[in-house]
């Protein structure tokens, strides 16, 4: 009678587990996290001894003081350097290549046995089990610079590097399903035996091979077991803190996150995280052949090996969008920074007899439909005052435009910067070319602002003290 319970009660508890924990929130839900979930007080040193998490402390501060005092009474031998490295990338690609984008991002398919080993590499990187990794991961991404981002960047370089494990998280971070990660029996195998395998790999199977393999169970246990393990936890936290504070943002600056090539070379090709953070699904990091990305090369290796298949490449068309979006930004910025003609809107209209009247006061010469006052250029113009002296009062649109001399797009943007006015009914159909300036021809706007400034919808004035 008992076992049968105990059967019922499992089965209500794995299809709990198994059920989108997200289903049932509802549409305001971070807002009304954030109102009605109370974050812990602030920090305070003076209750230092419960604000920490004395298990993050102890590993992340415990192994670096170990690693230094064991490397100061260990010789560090040829063979035990290139196989620490070997296995710092060993753990590094369980981390990367596995808890990362296989399984938080399920960027591409893994066999069975590709699934075993990046779980067992994992184990060797000491970060928690896939199930825990990829929970916080996923909730990251959902929640990225927010207070319930785990670790949120605009809390300092230090908190998202580490802090937030040292220190007691203030609030809960957001809610993120991982339940297709507890249907897989290889991510359940690992979370059971997660403990075991955290020692197996990362410092006891260092230490025998380096012993097996040319006597050097010390060093192994040292350098590639202690040592190597500070390594790539480090490495892994960059992820968290530098990708998000070092280099640019060439597809998206709505958040933190950054492409920088150091940031890649410490983490083995996370270091594109901008580029991540707008395509999280797909496999790759760096998206260009000359970028530094491993981890990529790795996934595709185990492609063309039968290994992995269905790699999630995102669509070429959307990733320009976004490289289109944050060139036009910076093209912007630039734009507004520059000085341009008068609106046509704010231009007063003038009749063809008010243009003639006030054209015997000072220079003023009509082209395509604009009204110019060229006295500070009479002297300068390149072909001699004279040729601007005779057109003051009157039509110059055809000598301007190759009549006289087929003028320059530098000429015809200068010259929109001399505009005072617009005749009245001046404006000649078919002449759009000569209207607009080169330099607008081009010219970026926002979505709002995407009404021609060359309609006018200026009201029809006249007068003498208009241009004046």
């Amino acid at each position: 009678m008992s076992t049968t319970s105990d059967k019922k009660r499992v089965t209500v508890v794995d299809a709990h587990d198994d059920s989108p924990a997200d289903i049932n929130i509802p549409d305001n839900y971070v807002q009304h996290t954030l109102k009605t979930q109370k974050p812990l007080p602030p920090f305070k040193w003076s209750n230092w001894r419960k604000e920490f998490n004395w298990i993050s402390v102890t590993i992340l501060l415990a192994t670096p003081v170990i690693g230094l005092i064991g490397a100061a009474f260990t010789k560090l031998r040829w063979e035990t350097l290139v196989f620490s490295i070997f296995y710092y990338f060993f753990t590094g690609l369980g981390i990367t290549a596995g808890y990362h984008r296989l399984w938080a991002h399920r960027s591409y398919n893994a066999s069975l046995p590709l699934q075993y080993f990046l779980a067992i590499a994992g184990a060797g990187a000491a970060e928690g089990s896939i199930k825990w990794w990829s929970r916080g991961h996923r909730a990251h991404h959902r929640y990225t610079d927010t207070e319930l981002d785990p670790y949120n960047a605009h809390k300092g370089f230090f908190y998202s590097h580490i802090g937030w494990m040292l220190i007691k998280p203030r609030r809960k971070p957001g809610v993120a399903d991982v339940s297709d990660l507890s249907k897989n029996p290889v991510v359940r195998w690992q979370h059971r035996h997660y403990l075991k395998l955290i020692l197996i790999v990362s410092f006891l199977l260092p230490t025998l091979i380096a012993y097996f393999g040319w006597g050097d169970a010390r060093g192994g246990f040292v350098y590639a077991g202690v040592l190597r393990l500070c390594f790539v936890h480090h490495s892994t936290f960059c992820v968290n803190s530098l990708a998000h504070w070092l280099g640019e943002t060439p597809f998206d600056d709505k958040h933190t996150p950054r492409d920088h090539f150091a940031t890649a070379l410490v983490t083995i090709g996370e270091g594109y995280h901008n580029f991540h953070h707008q395509f999280p699904m797909d496999y790759r990091n760096a998206i260009k052949w000359y970028q530094y990305d491993p981890t990529k090369w790795f996934i595709w290796v185990c492609q063309q090996l039968g290994l992995a298949s269905h790699l999630k490449i995102f669509p070429e068309n959307e990733v320009r969008k976004g490289q289109l979006t944050m060139e036009l930004k910076k093209l912007k910025e630039t734009q507004e920074k520059l000085a341009w003609p008068s609106n046509s809107d704010d231009l007063p209209v003038i009749s063809w007899e008010s243009f003639q009247e006030q054209a015997t006061k000072r220079p003023l010469i009509l082209i395509s439909g604009f009204i110019h006052d060229v006295s500070s250029f009479i002297d300068e113009h390149p072909g001699g005052p004279h040729l601007l002296i005779k057109m003051i009062g009157k039509d110059a649109t055809t000598a301007f435009f190759g009549g006289v001399y087929d003028h320059s797009n530098a000429a015809h943007n200068l010259l929109a910067m001399k505009r005072v006015g617009i005749l009245h009914g001046g404006m000649r159909q078919g002449i759009d070319e000569k209207v607009i300036p080169p330099s607008q021809r081009l010219k970026i706007a926002r979505y709002n602002e995407l009404s021609s400034p060359y309609n006018s919808s200026t009201a029809y004035s006249d007068g003498e003290g208009i241009l004046g």
